[in-house]
């Protein structure tokens, strides 16, 4: 079975005119699955604003990255859920450090209001986890995952900038076939996507190398040749 990759552009301006260009430029490439959007975009103009200006040149999915979601109590995952239903999002990355009882909240408030959850547990910076000289628990973060995945969970944020993790991940995970993972750190951060065949579906999240570029068609092509099989 051949591995499926993609890219997702990661629109993280303030720049409402550079988000329209790009999507318009981009849309019709095969490689492309969909557009991430984050907090700066969001708060600037409001989701549904941004929302509308992509969905005139595409009907692709559009993920919202709160940058960091489900690290509130557990009561106010509903309320996060009927914004990103309001709103038109299709698909919402969590980072539930709040613990269980706010991942299992957030993510069934998600799931009853029918969009599509995206949990991550690690970032692609370093020091990040204890073992990195980091804050946050690596057995912690292990159970992050494996706990989505037992919620009906079936997609993953994992870092292109650290294989090794991310194979600790895919292992208590089970390595299951049925996953899809996204990974921030393609592009600027440097991140190697060729140290990742072990994953079946794999979205490269890339940001200002794609947002900035001045041949973005170019950039596509490159990529295309590179990554995908």
């Amino acid at each position: 079975m051949a591995r499926i990759r993609k890219l997702i552009p990661a629109l993280d301006t303030n720049d409402l005119k550079k988000i329209e260009l790009l999507v318009q430029e981009v849309d019709t490439s095969p490689l492309i699955y969909g557009y991430k959007i984050g907090f700066i975009a969001g708060l600037t103009f409001g989701l549904k604003k941004v929302v509308e200006t992509i969905r005139y040149y595409s009907k692709k999915p559009i993920i919202y990255d709160h940058q960091k979601a489900a690290t509130d109590i557990p009561d106010m995952g509903g309320k996060f859920a009927a914004l990103m239903k309001d709103n038109g999002i299709d698909e919402v990355i969590l980072f539930p450090q709040a613990g269980p009882a706010t991942l299992e909240a957030w993510v069934k408030a998600l799931q009853e209001a029918q969009r599509t959850v995206i949990v991550g547990g690690i970032m692609t910076h370093p020091k990040y986890r204890i073992s990195e000289g980091g804050y946050l628990d690596d057995k912690a973060i292990l159970d992050i995952y494996t706990r989505a995945y037992g919620l009906g969970v079936k997609r993953f944020v994992v870092p292109l900038t650290k294989p090794q993790a991310v194979k600790e991940i895919f292992t208590a995970l089970n390595q299951p076939d049925d996953a899809i993972f996204y990974s921030p750190g393609f592009g600027k951060q440097g991140g190697d996507p060729r140290q990742f065949d072990f994953l079946q579906t794999h979205y490269l999240i890339v940001g200002r190398a794609l947002l900035n570029a001045e041949d973005r068609a170019g950039y596509l092509e490159k990529v295309m040749q590179s990554v995908v099989e």
